[in-house]
């Protein structure tokens, strides 16, 4: 039985990301802003350790800082008694990199076998296509963070958890704040490749932009091949992304048929959907909590962002719980699994295509029986190449 390690996480602020693929940031955390933030304490019911054909263990109650794992807001805490992840799960997080030491995400790091056909001894967690060398330190802080909500490690005492623990994290670096968008494109592509190449069962890419890319929608094909599930920010540019001018890439990939992505917009701790996160009834599949969410920071540090981001990486997380519970699934059952399982929300009507908001208890019971395959989406034609402005979808 392998118990999970416990963690923390923490911090007062809103953070995000700037051009070039980032979306639009926000100031600080204030209580006096319009979108006030509340972030309450509940208690988190047991935490429960899986362990493979044997009865569950329950952890002591701790309080609950994220309030993104609750019962109420996406039933993930109920979900830990069905699975914690496994790790055999890679979940591949193409952002801003990893803080490597951060004690909560040092022990989830995925260890590359080998790296152009050489073995690493374990040394190699990822890859930054930004500095072209292995091992993607964060010193921006997004991909920390996204990688925390996903897969950080319990710990009581700060109150919170990663959405699957049991889970390894491939750390692939491809934003520079000094880059240009076009420079941050062609460093998704290499990134969604690579992923793709070295084992990941999920790509989880927070980000996007208006730019339509065929190398990009091949790399997203590629990965629909070789059963791949890629969950994409819907982003955070407040647009209805079922009209052609207001595309939002590559989550509107979907929209040419691949069956192999999820579409996530971001919600309040009231279900409301937030004012800065894109939707769509055709383009946008569902909602997860994206405001104010708490996870890890570079540092060792803990810090709040809200966006789109922060959203894509529950449904992340949960994606990963599912297939660790049943490793045969295919990227269309898990999404089918998930979208067929939501909590109706009337705020959600006509702004995403299920109408609801995620729910990792429902999705897991779910399992039994097998989810059935889904049919692909119609095609619709691409729009044409416009300014490359490419970012990550989390805000100040």
């Amino acid at each position: 039985m392998a118990f999970l390690t416990l963690v923390s996480i923490l911090a007062p602020f809103l953070y995000s990301l700037s051009p070039g693929r980032l979306n639009h940031p926000m100031k600080p955390f204030k209580k006096t802003l319009k979108q006030k933030l509340l972030f309450t304490s509940l208690a988190l019911a047991p935490l429960l350790l899986i362990a493979s054909g044997q009865a569950e263990v329950a952890l002591p109650h701790f309080t609950l800082k994220n309030w993104g794992l609750e019962n109420s807001a996406s039933q993930i805490e109920k979900a830990w008694s069905i699975s914690q992840g496994s790790k055999n799960v890679v979940v591949a997080v193409i952002d801003t990199g990893i803080d490597p030491n951060h004690p909560e995400l040092k022990n989830c790091l995925w260890k590359a076998p080998t790296q152009a056909g050489r073995l690493t001894s374990g040394s190699v967690y990822g890859w930054d296509f930004v500095n072209k060398t292995a091992n993607p330190v964060d010193t921006h802080g997004h991909g920390t963070h996204i990688a925390g909500i996903i897969a950080a490690a319990a710990n009581p005492k700060e109150g919170t958890a990663g959405v699957a623990p049991n889970v390894q994290i491939m750390a692939v670096k491809y934003y520079s704040e000094t880059a240009p968008g076009s420079v941050n494109l062609a460093n998704t592509i290499k990134a969604l490749h690579y992923a793709i190449d070295n084992g990941a069962r999920i790509i989880n890419y927070s980000g996007g932009g208006p730019e339509y890319s065929e190398e990009e929608y091949q790399a997203m094909k590629k990965a629909e091949q070789k059963g791949v599930l890629i969950v994409a920010a819907a982003g955070n540019d407040h647009r209805n992304t079922d009209e052609v001018d207001n595309r939002y890439y590559p989550a509107a990939y979907r929209q040419k048929g691949l069956t192999n992505i999820i579409t996530v917009a971001s919600i309040s701790q009231e279900n409301h959907l937030l004012p800065s996160s894109n939707w769509g009834a055709g383009s946008v599949d569902v909602a997860a909590p994206g405001e104010g969410i708490l996870s890890t920071f570079p540092g060792g540090r803990h810090q709040k962002m809200t966006g789109t981001s922060q959203a894509t990486a529950f449904v992340s997380g949960i994606a990963a719980l599912l297939i660790s519970k049943q490793p045969a699934l295919t990227p269309s059952q898990v999404r089918d699994l998930i979208l067929r399982n939501v909590d109706p929300v009337t705020a959600l009507y006509r702004k995403v295509a299920t109408g609801g908001k995620v729910n990792a208890y429902k999705a897991l019971l779910a399992l039994v029986p097998p989810a059935p395959v889904s049919k692909p989406l119609p095609s619709l034609k691409a729009k044409a190449a416009v300014v490359t402005t490419r970012k990550t979808a989390s805000q100040f």
